[in-house]
C-alpha cells in the first residue's frame, strides 16, 4: 500500500520510516502468512508458517510496532511448524484493523 494515509495520528513512528515498517511487515507475511481471518470486528488472526528465526523475527516486529502503534495488542503463539498472531485494538482503531485486513487479504493467494 503506497499510500499511508491510513496511519493514524497515534503512530509515534516517524513518517519517514513508515514505508520501511510497511515493507517488513509485508515481507514477514508474504513469505509466512497461511491463512487470516477476522472473528471478531476488532480482532484479525493470522496464521504463518514456522521455520529457524521466524519467532524471533515475529517478536521483533511485534515489539517495534507495539512501541510507535500502541493502539496494537498483540498474541503470539509459537510453534515449530505454525505460529499464529492475534491482532487487536480498541473500537477507535477499527479502521486501521480494516486497512491491514484489506493489505493482507491482497497478498493471500
Amino acid at each position: 500500500m503506497s499510500d499511508l494515509a491510513w496511519v493514524p495520528q497515534s503512530c509515534t513512528l516517524p513518517t519517514e520510516e513508515r514505508p520501511l515498517r510497511v515493507t517488513e511487515w509485508d515481507a514477514l507475511l508474504s513469505e509466512r502468512l497461511t491463512s487470516s481471518s477476522r472473528p471478531e470486528p476488532l480482532r484479525l488472526h493470522l496464521e504463518l508458517t514456522g521455520g529457524p528465526g521466524v519467532e524471533e523475527r515475529m517478536r521483533d516486529l511485534v515489539a517495534r510496532e507495539s512501541g510507535c502503534c500502541s493502539f496494537f495488542t498483540f498474541t503470539t503463539v509459537p510453534g515449530e511448524e505454525r505460529m499464529d498472531l492475534d491482532i487487536t485494538v480498541d473500537a477507535a482503531h477499527e479502521a486501521v484493523l480494516d486497512a491491514l485486513a484489506a493489505r493482507i487479504a491482497e497478498m493471500q493467494p
